[in-house]
Order: structure tokens, then C-alpha cells, then sequence
């Protein structure tokens, strides 16, 4: 069938991304769904830093790649041996599909899937086939999703089912941003309820985190970010104490668990040093290869500190997302409140130079019915 997508042509051109024009809208054809997948007609797709670090370099695919990984869409057409999903269900993207066989997979969301990862670095689906095309030419598929298009077809291991209730940006939104944030919260650093969790950086991760554990009764939540109108939006969201950086470290804040979130050197270091005696540094944020940071080993030894690495959430996709759906109906976890744009399709290089600026929380894709 024929398809329009957002397609990366080529990676590391200059920025302003409006200008240098990286990502043109395309048709495409999408062939139909092997036994094991499904075709999906896209309602609403998030703007992530995964999909900007493809485009200027810091992740480096295949291309040219059709873009997009957080999504959420009805269900057009099931593979013959899909059983638990019918045409017109929602259903939320995954972007690391799970085989479940894999030692990987047995370790209750905190190792990523090995057959995934590597279908994700292809470009292919999980089980290694490929559904799109240009006139002649091969294009690759982006986390096994390929989001930023009219339709999508998917493994069946890469959607999890969400009730009509959940509207469609808030699905879409729950598919990485929630569930890697939430997830460092959750999953990764456990707290209870009277320790004190701390946020850096205040992208749609860092602020997913944050209204997971303002859901969640924390005691004392801090909220660091280098942009006053993120740090004014996470106090109006419930965060308890917001301070940039430089505070921080001037004054010696600290907390029991801190989360990085921006994806960047100077803020793990910057969430290391806010750590408390006896705490955890959870690492959520994804940055170049690379990159290095600076820490002191002895202070790990002396203070007795742990470092945690938390990869999408450090999650089980089917087991998480219908939790934080349900905290959304309870009133509990105001997703929407993450959404700063709602964009077209037509918009995608402008929204990459936003995201890339830090300007934005979430900007969302919607399509037309």
C-alpha cells in the first residue's frame, strides 16, 4: 500500500535543520504483514532524542530510514498467527521488542532484548524482515516501529494493547517517554515514599519521571533543568524544590535517588554530585558514544554509591504500560501535561531544531483520521 513518512535522507547535516531540510516527507509503499506482525494506521507520534540523535549523528543507521518510534494507532490487519489482537484495537509501539528467549529477557526488563537490539541497529523488524520502499530503493525501518507515517507495519512484539479510553497522544506518549521515565522511577530506583528522588534534565523523559514519582507520594522531589520555563512547569506540576544546575552544585543539594535524563556528560555528573551518602545515580539519558564524564571511583567506595544504567525504563513494555494507562484514568499521572506542541507531519525538520535547542518537552505528531 502506499504510504507519506518522514524520511531521513542522510545523516549529520548542519543545523538549523529547517534549512538543511534532512528528513523529507515521502511516499512510500509498505508491504502487508508477515505471520508474526501488524498493520497499523498511526493516530499519534512523540518527538524523541532518539529520533534527533539518528539525524545529527550521535546514533549512527542505516539510511535512508523512516523516523519515529513513539507511536500509537489502530489496528488495520493481523498476521495469520496473531491471535490476541483484532482490526481497530489502540495499540501503543514499543521500541524494543521483546523475543522472550533470549537470557536477556529473562531478566525482568533490565537487560535488553539481544534479538531486538540487533534488529534495531539493522533497521529491520525483530525477526529480521523489512516492509518499506522508495521506487527501487530499500528504506529501513527506525526501532522496529517507523512511527513518523501514515501507517506502520510492526511485530507483534512491538504493541501492547490500550484501552479506547486512553486517547491517542497520551497512548503515543506512554510508548518511551513515560516508560523510560517512569520506568528510572519505578523499576530502577524503587523509592519509598519518604525518600527524596531527584530529576535532571527536564525533556519529555525527565518530566515523565517526574509525574511518576509526583503519582507515586514521594516525599521530597527536586527538579533540575538549565531552563526556567521547565523548571516553572515542573513546580506547577507538584515538584517540591527546582533548581538549575549551577544552584545545585553551588549549594549542595542532595537527594537519596537522582535520575539523569538529559542524555549529556555534564548532567550525569552533575546528578553524581547531587547524590547523597549511601544513594543512587540512575543514568536514563542516552548520549554520544563518545561522550565522557568525569566522577571520583573513590567516592563510590567511601560513601557507599550506587550507579544504575536504565534502558527504556529498565521495562517490560506489556506489564508497564497498562499501569501507567491505568494511573492515568485514576487522575494520577497527567501525561498530557508533557505534550508542549502538537504539530503535522509537514513540520518534522523545524520540530527536530526545537528539540535540539531543549526548547521542548514533548511535541506530538497527530494524523488525520
Amino acid at each position: 500500500m502506499k504510504i507519506t513518512g518522514a524520511v531521513l535522507e542522510e545523516i549529520g547535516r548542519p543545523r538549523p535543520f529547517a534549512d538543511s531540510r534532512p528528513i523529507s516527507i515521502s511516499e512510500l509503499e509498505l508491504g502487508g504483514p508477515g505471520p508474526t506482525e501488524i498493520l497499523v494506521r498511526l493516530e499519534a507520534a512523540g518527538i524523541c532524542h532518539s529520533d534527533l540523535s539518528v539525524v545529527d549523528g550521535n546514533r549512527v543507521r542505516p539510511v535512508p530510514m523512516l523516523l519515529g518510534h513513539e507511536a500509537a494507532g489502530r489496528v488495520v490487519e493481523v498476521g495469520s498467527e496473531v491471535t490476541d489482537l483484532e482490526p481497530g484495537q489502540r495499540v501503543v509501539m514499543s521500541f524494543l521488542p521483546r523475543c522472550e528467549k533470549c537470557e536477556n529477557c529473562a531478566a525482568d526488563g533490565r537487560l535488553p532484548c539481544t534479538a531486538g537490539s540487533r534488529s534495531n541497529n539493522e533497521g529491520t523488524l525483530l525477526h529480521g524482515s523489512t516492509h518499506l520502499s522508495r521506487a527501487d530503493e530499500k528504506v529501513h525501518h527506525h526501532l522496529g516501529v517507523s512511527g513518523f507515517a501514515t501507517h506502520a507495519v510492526v511485530d507483534r512484539a512491538s504493541a501492547v494493547p490500550v484501552g479506547d479510553d486512553i486517547p491517542a497522544e497520551v497512548a503515543a506518549v506512554l510508548g518511551c517517554a513515560v516508560l523510560t521515565g517512569g520506568g528510572a522511577v519505578l523499576n530502577a530506583a524503587r523509592p519509598e515514599t519518604k525518600d527524596s528522588i531527584m530529576i535532571v534534565g527536564l525533556g519529555g523523559v525527565g518530566m515523565a519521571a517526574l509525574i511518576t514519582a509526583i503519582s507515586q507520594g514521594i516525599s521530597r522531589i527536586v527538579a533540575v533543568d538549565t531552563f526556567e520555563a521547565k523548571l516553572e512547569h515542573a513546580r506547577r506540576l507538584g515538584a517540591h524544590e527546582a533548581y538549575t544546575p549551577q544552584q545545585v552544585l553551588e549549594d549542595g543539594i542532595k537527594a537519596r535517588y537522582v535520575i539523569e535524563c538529559a542524555g549529556n556528560p555534564r548532567a550525569f555528573e552533575t546528578a553524581f554530585a547531587a547524590t547523597a551518602v549511601g544513594g543512587t545515580t540512575i543514568t536514563a539519558g542516552l548520549p554520544s558514544p563518545e561522550a565522557r564524564a568525569s566522577i571520583s571511583p573513590l567516592t563510590v567506595t567511601a560513601e557507599a554509591r550506587t550507579i544504575v544504567g536504565s534502558y527504556l525504563g529498565s521495562a517490560v513494555p506489556s506489564r508497564d504500560i497498562p499501569k501507567y494507562a491505568q494511573l492515568w484514568r485514576e487522575g494520577k499521572l497527567p501525561v498530557e501535561e508533557l505534550i508542549s506542541k502538537r504539530i503535522g507531519l509537514a513540520d518534522i525538520n523545524e520540530a527536530m531544531d526545537q528539540l535540539a535547542d531543549g526548547k521542548a518537552v514533548r511535541q506530538v505528531i497527530i494524523f488525520d483520521a
